[in-house]
């Protein structure tokens, strides 16, 4: 496939998570004819809309940033513009040395622009160690470095273990130690580029984002859930005649022979009505087998590199080496006369205090619709679960939630029992982004590129927030039509995933 679609390209999209359901869209706005594969027996991957104690809540990723077009504009042309909401607060917390303390500002990712920005959170010799960055010799980033390396060789590892490391684990759920600055904060990686001081480099880009003058919200969400995303998308993909068919993993990618003629029954599966390429991709879904001119592959590392290793086992290799950290969530519901909790959004949890928990989202405060829905009834969650911690995952539900509760106990004096508890598991939820990701990511698209008709998207590679996803999607339908300028465009610069207060 090459060149605009002209209404006869066929595309199979492989997952049905925000990013294959975004291409899906995409591809058919251009003219394609589209279905979808998707291995579980839902759409929406990471964002999964629930319920708890009769109040509607998400039981996966919660918000998505503002500052990026592609979510928010999604959610406009499926339907979703008057749902979309933003923070009822934006004030957070960071529970760190005993105390429940506000969260910094003035900061990038929890690298300060001065030491006065994290007073009250770091110790008097953390904030004096911040003080010594402007007079330390430069220190060069290279090609990249992983964040929490670069910033405690010139602020002190105080900074990266009270500020940084939570902001980055409530993205990543992994260490700071070992993501990558370049991929996971790109802004600070390009002003380390030309700055001595990194707590200049810092103010530098605070003065270029005032003069920009950004306004709105930071983050947005939708009523009823950011899970209501992907099945608005669904439906519009469904509306436009493209097929989604759940419960179908696929079983065989491969380049074959165009056939004659295909199979009946199947609607990519028909004759073509124009001449073909020689070849064509052949896709096996359980007892369906499609023909297409085109495949995105949407799915994560593991199974991308299983689908391709047939055709592109340069790639495979290079997929089957990214990681992921599991988590789970756990979602609390109290009656409202129960309990009183501190105002804001909720909080994070540094590692180095030795806690379970490593946030919590006072959810019915942070989102407006879910107080709306039964004022009598207050959400909160907790998350669980960094890169590498696999012991408090063995436990069963009811010692996730134990531990839920003893933290926020200790937290904010919750004593009271919960009407309604859910833990939702996301195992090999979230792909980390070590040092040189980025190189790994061009590597990837380098072997894909020399197959025709295939492009890979979702959070693996460009960013783990729904815009980046996004993104991703449609840089893949770009390639597919050969423009390359998305494609370049996000390896070069990766879309910066934000944490969106706590929790999220």
């Amino acid at each position: 496939m090459s060149g605009p679609p002209t209404g006869t390209e066929r595309v199979v999209v492989i997952g049905a998570g925000i990013a294959g359901l975004a291409a899906a869209h995409r591809l058919l706005e251009r003219g394609a004819r589209v279905t979808v594969l998707e291995a579980s027996g839902r759409v929406g991957g990471k964002l999964l809309p629930g319920e708890i104690a009769g109040v509607r809540v998400d039981l996966g990723a919660e918000s998505m940033l503002a500052r990026r077009p592609e979510a928010v504009a999604l959610a406009r042309e499926v339907g979703l513009a008057d749902r979309l909401q933003p923070p009822a607060t934006a004030t957070a917390s960071i529970w760190t040395r005993g105390a429940l303390r506000p969260m910094p500002k003035g900061h990038v990712m929890g690298v300060p622009g001065t030491a006065n920005a994290l007073a009250g959170v770091l110790s008097d010799e953390g904030l004096a160690r911040i003080e010594r960055d402007a007079a330390l010799p430069r220190t060069e980033v290279g090609d990249d470095v992983a964040v929490g390396e670069y910033v405690a060789q010139r602020l002190g590892r105080e900074v990266v273990d009270r500020l940084v490391e939570p902001l980055l684990g409530g993205v990543y759920a992994g260490d700071a130690y070992r993501i990558s600055m370049r991929s996971a904060v790109p802004q600070l990686f390009q002003a380390a580029r030309t700055h001595d001081s990194l707590t200049a480099a810092v103010r530098d880009i605070q003065a270029k984002a005032a003069a920009n003058q950004q306004t709105g919200p930071v983050f947005m969400g939708i009523e009823g859930g950011v899970g209501r995303l992907p099945l608005a998308v669904a439906e519009a993909v469904r509306a436009r005649g493209g097929e989604i068919l759940t419960g179908a993993p696929v079983t065989e990618l491969r380049r074959v022979a165009e056939p004659e003629a295909d199979g009946a029954g199947a609607p990519l599966a028909e004759a073509p009505a124009v001449a073909r390429p020689h070849t064509v991709w052949r896709v096996v879904a359980g007892d369906r087998v499609l023909h297409a001119d085109a495949v995105i592959v949407a799915v994560p590392a593991s199974v991308a590199a299983g689908l391709l290793r047939a055709e592109s086992p340069e790639a495979a290799a290079e997929l089957a080496t990214v990681e992921y950290a599991s988590m789970a969530l756990i979602t609390l519901a109290y009656r409202r006369t129960d309990l009183a909790l501190p105002e804001g959004s909720g909080f994070l949890v540094p590692p180095v205090d030795g806690r379970t928990i490593k946030a919590s989202t006072f959810a019915s405060q942070k989102w407006g619709w879910i107080a709306d829905e039964d004022p009598d009834v207050v959400a909160l969650r907790t998350s669980v679960g960094r890169h590498g911690e696999t012991e408090i995952l063995q436990r069963e539900d009811a010692g996730l939630v134990d531990v839920s509760r003893h933290d926020l106990r200790e937290a904010t004096g919750l004593d009271a029992v919960p009407l309604q508890t859910r833990v939702t598991r996301w195992t090999d939820g979230l792909p980390q982004y070590p040092v040189g990701h980025h190189a790994r990511v061009a590597r990837i698209r380098e072997h894909v590129a020399k197959l025709p008709g295939l492009a890979v998207c979702g959070a693996q590679y460009d960013g783990v927030g729904i815009p980046a996803c996004i993104a991703s999607a449609y840089a893949a339908v770009d390639q597919l039509g050969g423009d390359l300028s998305g494609v370049r465009e996000l390896t070069a610069n990766p879309v910066q995933s934000l944490h969106g207060g706590a929790g999220e």
